[in-house]
């Protein structure tokens, strides 16, 4: 069984973080993770537009890869083209937003979320909407760098400390989760800072389809 965890965005730099996110939930005779970069996609998703222009893209990869993938992930926080990828393919498709956000509703009444840009917090919101969720939602708030600007590891956890504490301090987060799995590399140190779990939401979909497909639920 193969779990095939998509980047819908062109950063190898952002795929190379995710499988390094991933090395925790690899084990011996448990289904394999390959993480594969979408060539058509943007170097970020972080825009409307975006989001809109990778959704064929993303379904025409799922589809491509029915016959050899157990489970698709698409490694975005915007859950772009999970829709269409869901239509695609008969295989599950998990999106990493919407498990992430109910994995955090398990470890505390109310999240917040660490974005990357603003221009990305009104879509989210709707995406909260949608899911049902924007009652337990403490608060969404921007880092201020976009998706390519994540790998300056200093600038990027500064402004990342700074945003999480707000987010519990003043907004009373009491579980933290990152928009973008660009963002993966620094969940650990991120807790550590914050004293309050911190959700790397590439691997709470990990996590997901590995008991998708280990129990059999998936039905297939």
């Amino acid at each position: 069984m193969r779990i095939v965890v998509l980047n819908p965005n062109s950063t190898r730099a952002v795929t190379e973080g995710i499988d390094a996110a991933l090395e925790p939930l690899r084990f011996g005779g448990g289904p394999e993770f390959g993480c594969e970069t979408l060539a058509e996609g943007p170097p970020g998703i972080e825009t409307d537009a975006h989001v809109a222009a990778v959704a064929a893209p993303i379904a025409r990869f799922v589809a491509s890869r029915e016959d050899t993938a157990g489970a698709f992930i698409i490694a975005c926080f915007s859950d772009p083209g999970l829709a269409e990828a869901r239509r695609a393919t008969r295989r599950p498709v998990l999106g990493m937003a919407a498990c992430g956000i109910f994995t955090a509703i398990g470890l505390g009444s109310r999240f917040g979320v660490i974005s990357i840009l603003d221009e990305a917090i009104p879509r989210h919101r709707r995406y909260y909407d949608a899911l049902g969720v924007r009652f337990r939602l403490a608060g969404d708030r921007a880092v201020g760098i976009g998706v390519t600007g994540l790998a300056d590891e200093s600038r990027t956890f500064e402004r990342m400390a700074d945003t999480g504490r707000t987010l519990r301090d003043e907004d009373g987060a009491e579980v933290l989760v990152l928009g973008c799995a660009g963002m993966a590399q620094y969940r650990e140190q991120l807790e550590d800072a914050l004293g309050v779990p911190v959700v790397d939401p590439v691997r709470a979909a990990a996590g997901m389809a590995l008991s998708v497909l280990v129990s059999g639920d998936a039905g297939m």
